[in-house]
Order: C-alpha cells, then structure tokens, then sequence
C-alpha cells in the first residue's frame, strides 16, 4: 500500500478551503468556460461536467474526448454526490481503510468511480450543491484541473499536490 498521508492531507485542505459564497446557473457557465479554456491550452481531450443531482448546468467535450471520458465524469460526478467528497479523496480514503469500492463501501462500480476529477461545489451556509466533473486525463490531472479553476474563481492560491 501505498503511503498517501501528503495528498489526502493536501486533498482535504482543499475541500476546506474552496467553498464558494454562491453558485448559480450562470456560475456554472462561466466556471464551465474557464475549465474549457484551461484545458484547450493544453490540448487535453477531456469532458466537462457541472451538474447538480438533478440537473446538468454545463456540458463540453472537446476533441479527442470520447463517450467514455463523459460516462466517466458522470460517475465520478455520482461518486462526490454519494460520499460528498472528491471522487479522488473517496478512492484514498477507502485504500487507506483497506475497504474495496464493492461489496465493503457499496459503491458499485457501474455507479461510481474513485478516480480524480469531480469535485465538490459548496456554498457557504448551505453545503454541497453541485460538482465540477472532468475525464480525459490521468486521474491527478483530472482532479487538479477541476479544483485549481474553483480556487481561481475564489482568488486562492492553487493548492500543489504532492506527486
């Protein structure tokens, strides 16, 4: 097993840290953009997803990003929804305990996936309201890009992720 003390401890102080004062449709479009535009300057082929539980706010799949990539994001997606968490933390967390995704967590995995890339949306005061979903990337990556443009929209520092 690996030792993941670093990145869990960095991981948790994100979610923490980046908690928004609001959250709306029109946030989620204009945080979508910024994830899009982030991504087109590197190339990355990913799939970009905000959506609350009942509802997607924002969709894009750039090129060389495929069906899978959103299927991805969308169960990554269900997997913050689920433990209300990043779908990276949850995977770490779970290692960490020595519990499996399934039978011992109940996270099926035609349902969820414990790779990085979903993240938490939080409002002050309310809580988890939404998350920002990306596939395409290796999973670090995938988590980096999601958290690193909601700490942009709130004017903090990045958070660096031990490797």
């Amino acid at each position: 097993m690996t030792d993941n003390t670093a990145l869990i401890a960095a991981l948790e102080q994100q979610e923490r840290e980046l908690i928004l004062d609001k959250f709306d449709e029109l946030d989620a479009h204009e945080l979508g953009e910024s994830i899009r535009d982030a991504a087109l300057k590197r190339n990355a082929p990913v799939s970009i997803e905000i959506r609350t539980p009942t509802r997607c706010l924002y969709f894009t799949a750039l090129p060389g990003s495929t069906p899978d990539n959103q299927k991805w994001g969308y169960l990554k997606a269900e997997t913050v929804f689920q433990c209300h968490k990043s779908s990276m933390l949850t995977g770490l967390h779970l290692e960490g305990e020595g519990r499996s995704q399934y039978p011992d967590a109940i996270l099926p995995p035609d349902e969820y996936v414990l790779h990085g890339g979903a993240f938490p949306i939080r409002v002050k005061g309310v809580g988890l309201i939404a998350t920002v979903a990306i596939s395409g990337l290796p999973s670090i990556e995938d988590h980096e890009l999601s958290a690193s443009a909601i700490a942009d929209r709130l004017g903090k520092a990045r958070i660096t992720l031990p490797r």
